[in-house]
């Protein structure tokens, strides 16, 4: 297919949604189109369509609720005016898609196996035996591990990033003419991220596969889009080669955009988090924001976590999730978890609030012990220390409005009176970047970002002393992850928080960190200064994981060629299994790296 002959024309594209008030639009007039081969990249702020186009495009809105107007071709067809019958023969089929979020796209009765094998069975024809030797292919091919011991689960089961790469093989299942991909590597960490993008890139050149790719991720984007479109509240303000948007932009809100992009490497010699390029509204440039206070030597940890393992029993074996975690944590400090999906940092946080139980080790929070506290102690401990979930969607209830749901933790422990703590969630609320009159609307009316927003907003609500933020700006686009990180680091240095910061974003790990821990297979490889993980990493996992950030560059595109044949290793083990004794290596002060020295784990937490 030409260029003249796009997979996917979208002609003046206008969507509106019906609200008490009558129609109103929510993206206008918005053209583009996608060719075969080429990867065209949707990007702006949380909110501003970038979702709305892609289901549109798919006919997935609410019928009689929204509605759509102008023209969506598919090889010349306008899916607006063809049949529901048809439709459903090109989802899946002609068309593929990998959404935001994989648990709310993912059948939670069914198993994984079965999901991949249904498209299979129904848009290529194949026997239910050869559909699910297929899903077994694809998931060994998106490196799930234990591909075929896990072909018979269920979704819950699967980490966030797992279930990600779960979709990713559904959406490629049928070798689609066009695949839409909504924020796809959002869950991933950077390694897994960077191969998932190779992969999507091999399929597109071996099926000459059109890509219409939505982010908030400006590195991802000038690592794979071909041609940028940028949005901004519903419109379409700037289209043009991606090279060309990153080095000339010409709107006001391209330039602030690419100047709130973390950037690796831009910290120095620097001893504490810095605060995010803040923008001029009236240029677009980006203000380089000043460093924050380091974190007092002498200061007593909130956080002690001494030899913890957090271990599953699944039917032919035993998962060992956490294995022999040892760190802890001061007040105005904030210690990043990074590692891939799959390696223990969300079951270590969870872990830590009791939100799982552990297999064994201590956690105390200030001087309380997590593991051996009664309901009553609990709830005391939970009222300093709150988490931030790495699902915002599936972490807020949806019957109950974002106002009530902020409101509550302060309301269950007495804090304010109902008139107090609806001013406290207005306040709250503008803190992180929604109008206080959201606080009666409910989950479902919110983008991923602003949901994700919202959560922060309930989980500073109690003022705790500790906080886990479990991918806590994973899923903002990179002005609002700038805005809501800054707001992160104000209140640490107002407040004194602690925050234990789990992320595979290695930028805004570098730019949030007094410290770095980096995980593998539930075990910490190594842990330190930000400034010696980043600029003296000594195990070959933490250079791994270096190296594999994307470049906000697409003059670089393609300097990274991960190798997709390195099977990730199972942390299923035999039920006997006994974990070797693990030993330390002090490279400098505080930078302790795993092999066979004589440091003991102990002292990660000296």
């Amino acid at each position: 297919m030409t260029a003249s002959s796009p997979v996917l024309a979208i002609e003046n594209l206008t969507t509106a949604f019906k609200t008490p008030e009558g129609w109103r639009d929510v993206i206008r007039n918005i053209s583009l189109t996608v060719n075969a081969g080429e990867t065209v990249a949707i990007v702006g702020e949380s909110g501003s369509g970038k979702s709305v186009t892609a289901l549109s495009t798919l006919r997935l809105l609410p019928p009689g609720k929204a509605r759509c107007e102008g023209r969506i071709l598919l090889d010349g067809k306008d899916l607006l005016k063809v049949s529901e019958a048809e439709m459903r023969a090109v989802r899946g089929g002609s068309i593929g898609m990998i959404f935001q979020e994989p648990m709310t796209s993912l059948n939670p009765v069914f198993t994984i196996g079965n999901q991949i094998a249904e498209a299979l069975v129904l848009h290529q024809n194949l026997s239910w035996k050869a559909a699910e030797a297929e899903a077994l292919r694809l998931m060994e091919r998106v490196r799930i591990p234990a591909a075929k011991s896990r072909l018979n689960e269920y979704p819950h089961k699967f980490s966030g990033g797992m279930r990600q790469r779960v979709m990713i093989a559904m959406a490629l299942a049928c070798r689609p003419k066009l695949l839409i991909a909504d924020e796809p590597t959002t869950a991933l960490d950077v390694t897994i991220q960077a191969e998932i993008l190779h992969l999507i890139r091999e399929l597109q050149r071996e099926e000459n596969m059109g890509v219409l790719f939505i982010t908030h991720d400006m590195g991802v984007v000038a690592e794979v889009a071909d041609r940028t479109v940028v949005m901004f509240r519903g419109d379409m303000i700037e289209t043009g080669p991606t090279e060309a948007i990153f080095t000339a932009p010409k709107a006001i809100y391209t330039k602030s955009l690419l100047a709130s992009i973390p950037r690796l490497g831009t910290m120095g010699e620097a001893k504490a988090p810095r605060r995010f390029p803040e923008i001029d509204p009236r240029t677009g440039e980006g203000l380089e924001g000043r460093e924050m206070k380091p974190v007092a030597a002498a200061a007593k940890p909130v956080l002690n976590v001494a030899n913890l393992s957090v271990r599953f029993d699944a039917p032919n074996g035993r998962v060992h999730a956490v294995e022999e975690v040892s760190f802890d944590l001061r007040p105005g400090e904030t210690l990043s978890l990074v590692g891939e999906s799959g390696c223990g940092k969300s079951t270590t946080g969870r872990a830590i609030m009791r939100l799982v139980n552990p297999s064994a080790g201590s956690i105390l929070i200030d001087g309380r012990d997590v593991a051996e506290a009664g309901a009553r102690e609990l709830r005391a401990i939970r009222r300093t220390s709150q988490m931030i979930f790495q699902d915002p969607f599936a972490s807020l209830n949806p019957r109950i409005a974002v106002g009530s749901a902020i409101a509550e933790p302060m309301l269950s422990h007495g804090l304010r009176s109902k008139r107090e703590a609806k001013e406290r969630v207005a306040e709250l609320l503008e803190q992180v970047g929604l109008p206080a009159d959201v606080a009666d609307r409910h989950p479902h009316e919110f983008s991923g970002g602003q949901r994700q927003r919202i959560s922060i907003a309930r989980a500073l609500a109690l003022e705790p002393k500790l906080i886990v933020a479990d991918e806590a700006v994973s899923a903002l686009d990179v002005s609002v992850k700038a805005q809501v990180s800054n707001l992160l680091l104000d209140l640490q240095e107002k407040h004194g928080l602690a925050y234990l910061f789990i992320s595979h974003d290695m930028a805004v790990v570098e730019r949030m960190s007094h410290r770095v821990a980096v995980m593998y297979l539930g075990e910490i490889v190594e842990i330190g200064p930000r400034a010696a993980i980043f600029d003296n990493p000594q195990h070959s996992y933490t250079k791994r994981l270096i190296s594999a950030v994307p470049i906000p560059d697409p003059s670089r595109r393609g300097v990274q060629r991960p190798s997709l044949s390195e099977e990730i290793r199972s942390p299923l083990r035999p039920f006997d299994y006994m974990p070797p004794r693990r030993t330390y290596r002090e490279i400098s002060p505080g930078h302790f790296v795993q092999e066979d020295a004589a440091v003991s784990p102990e002292r990660l937490s000296a």
